[in-house]
């Protein structure tokens, strides 16, 4: 990415620090966090020790509270309450599907709301998070993709909805203890609202933060990011956060594509498998997850199948094929389960592997691209019904 500009949106981030209010810890970088420190009075020599220091309390033990900081003193301390605040969103609601999965909805600086989705399942529990409230990619077959982007979430909301589900499950250590083994949250994926390479550098900075090594402790390995094809930010995703990489891909031409994924007009197929072949990280050991959601007579038949194969011939990859998960008004209908399987035969014996996913949490609407939008729906029902009432004076 030498010399060039990153791909940006010219949308609101919300500052760390709100007006003549203390600065959020959450979120920051080791060397922001060691910046602001030095800036508040931490004596340069100590900046290191004590980066460390709350950096435990706050990963990896899941400490709110500058008072239970035993390690520091208590003038110390008292300084830290007066000029910092240890905050994560605020949970609304929880819901817990017939099939465990639980579905967050949270809310943030400026009165907004994003979901989360948690998923376990027995050999480890997958987290949903978002990265922007609302999506700027109308991808037709998506509930998300309905709603206008509102604004990118920063660092400390990002990482901030891994703690909120941590503290749900139970799952910090006790204090001075270090034993992660056996954790329910041992995977996430940035699947949830907004296309994360559009909120580059604060996915990178919670995701750092996810991964340290004194923190939350999850493996590179265990963190998947999903894009729908910003092509110029993919290198820099290896390069700068080095997790998995999956691409919402969903066709094998581009004039499907450019209905279903809008961004194709921009990267078109040819460009963005250009841009997958020379991915850092693309290994046999680490594979690029292509994201094929299946549509009843839209991308589904024999032929596509061996489109698709022919496609990304050479690239180490796996396809993860996703029933279409049906919403009120959805332009789309589901690939019957015949057709699911005899695509998912052709890939397969091609030589990739092609999981068909499971869809989770229908019955909450946490399924895939299904997020907030039945909320905003169930609401503004609730709202007019009222209206019509007489319940209100609006």
């Amino acid at each position: 990415m030498s010399g060039t500009a990153p791909i940006t949106q010219d949308v609101m981030t919300i500052p760390r620090k709100l007006p003549d209010g203390p600065m959020n810890l959450v979120g920051l970088t080791r060397e922001k966090l060691r910046e602001v420190l030095i800036a508040s009075g931490t004596p340069e020599k100590q900046a290191k020790m004590r980066v460390g220091q709350i950096w435990q309390w706050i990963y990896l033990w899941g400490v709110r509270d500058f008072a239970e900081m035993t390690n520091l003193s208590k003038a110390y301390r008292a300084e830290l309450a007066e000029q910092f605040v240890i905050e994560i969103p605020e949970v609304v609601t929880r819901q817990i599907s017939e099939d465990g999965t639980r579905k967050y909805l949270v809310k943030i600086a400026g009165g907004h709301e994003v979901e989360i989705v948690y998923i376990p399942e027995d050999s480890r529990g997958t987290l949903c998070i978002s990265s922007q409230v609302g999506c700027t990619l109308t991808c037709s077959f998506c509930h998300t993709g309905t709603q206008k982007l509102v604004r990118n979430l920063t660092a400390a909301e990002i990482i901030g909805q891994v703690m909120v589900v941590r503290d749900d499950l139970g799952e910090w250590p006790e204090i001075g203890a270090k034993n992660v083994e056996g954790r329910l949250l041992s995977n996430i994926v940035l699947m949830g609202m907004g296309e994360p390479l559009y909120n580059f550098e604060n996915v990178r900075d919670a995701m750092k933060i996810a991964m340290d090594a004194e923190g939350i402790q999850l493996s590179r390995r265990r963190i998947t990011l999903s894009t729908s094809g910003v092509v110029p930010e993919i290198a820099r995703t290896a390069e700068e956060i080095g997790c998995q990489l999956a691409v919402s891909f969903h066709a094998t031409t581009d004039e499907v594509r450019d209905k279903l994924v809008p961004i194709n007009k921009r990267w078109n197929i040819e460009t963005l498998l250009d841009a997958l072949r020379v991915y850092p990280k693309v290994s046999n050991s680490e594979r690029i997850t292509f994201e094929y959601v299946m549509l009843h007579g839209i991308n589904d038949s024999d032929e596509d199948a061996r489109r698709l194969v022919k496609l990304i011939d050479g690239i180490p990859a796996k396809i993860n094929l996703i029933p279409f998960n049906e919403w009120p008004g959805a332009p789309y209908k589901r690939s019957s389960n015949n057709r699911i399987r005899a695509f998912s035969e052709i890939v397969y014996k091609a030589g990739y592997a092609s999981p068909v996913r499971t869809p989770r949490g229908e019955d909450i609407m946490a399924a895939c691209g299904q997020l907030k939008s039945a909320t905003e729906r169930e609401r503004k029902s609730r709202k007019q019904i009222a209206q019509e009432a007489g319940l209100t004076g609006n």
